[in-house]
């Protein structure tokens, strides 16, 4: 064999227990560089090269972030993971709209990251911070408290009200990088399927309308509309199944065979009835009918 065809094969060690060392280091010591990660290692009886834990700070994606003139919460450092399990991870954002007076208003939206289940809804012409936290209250008492949180950057999300909150709640809060909005993809889907199919469709008269056909949406949401990224279950669907399984390995194709099941149930021949799912009835169901479906408010004066 000539020598030309012969190359050294790099070997790499997998230094897992040098980065599990200091994601810790760096969760506990949220202002240290990479310089003092080092010697913190070193104390712990780690010793690595300079330039080694320089390029495992990089991977890992530690970087200290800088401060801006006020105090605010800066979250994590640890790269945000997919979530494994329900109510492990809560993304939320705002979106805004007007009533028909010209006057604006927000919606504040939470949504579960693996289920896609929208948790909750806020909806005012004023939103601070210290709402937002009791908005949040009542969520947790509801579901349960969640492993992390993941929102932008936004004043409300990052006032001193909510770095107490996180701090006497022990919630990881993942801020994403500014100008990047698609790191919380998962909350800008559910932002723009609310606007296209609720809040472009309706004229809202009143705070109180729109909390109430906004409300009604967010159920239809999670009991009705099928999600194409939930092999068509619905959240609810969804998450019931997961609970089923009981094992995360096994969401994928337990929800495709749901699905299929779901398809065969009620058609001729089958053997099984239709699904009280099928029968339900949804915001659409008069129009699907055959019935006139005249709905007050709808933009256009379509139906």
């Amino acid at each position: 064999m000539d020598r030309s065809a012969v190359r050294y094969k790099k070997q790499c060690a997998a230094d897992t227990g040098e980065r599990t060392l200091l994601k810790e280091l760096a969760g506990e010591r949220r202002r240290f560089g990479y310089r003092r990660l080092r010697e913190m290692a070193r104390r712990k009886g780690v010793v690595m090269n300079l330039k080694k834990v320089y390029r495992l700070y990089r991977e890992l994606g530690l970087k200290v972030r800088r401060r801006g003139g006020r105090k605010r919460a800066i979250g994590t450092r640890a790269p945000l993971e997919k979530a494994a399990r329900p109510n492990a991870i809560w993304v939320l954002d705002f979106v805004s709209d007007t009533l028909d007076s010209g006057r604006k208003f927000r919606v504040f939206n939470v949504e579960d990251q693996l289920t896609r289940r929208g948790l909750g809804v806020e909806i005012d012409t004023s939103l601070p911070g210290r709402r937002i936290v009791r908005v949040l209250d009542r969520l947790v008492a509801t579901w349960g408290k969640p492993a992390m949180i993941v929102s932008d950057n936004g004043t409300e999300l990052t006032c001193n009200a909510m770095l107490k909150w996180t701090t006497e709640t022990g919630i990881d809060w993942h801020y994403i990088q500014p100008g990047k909005p698609m790191q919380n993809g998962y909350m800008e889907s559910f932002n723009g399927k609310l606007r296209d199919e609720c809040l472009n469709e309706h004229v809202f008269g009143s705070l109180s309308e729109a909390r109430r056909i906004i409300e009604a949406w967010r159920i239809d949401y999670n009991e009705v509309r099928p999600h194409s990224s939930l092999e068509y279950l619905t959240p609810e669907e969804f998450a019931a199944a997961w609970t089923a399984t009981n094992e995360s390995s096994a969401v994928a194709p337990f929800a495709s065979a749901c699905h299929r099941a779901r398809g065969r149930q009620g058609r001729p021949g089958s053997g099984e009835p239709a699904s009280p799912a099928t029968c339900r009835p949804t915001l659409t169901a008069p129009v699907r009918d055959g019935v006139d479906d005249v709905r007050p408010g709808r933009k256009n004066g379509s139906r």
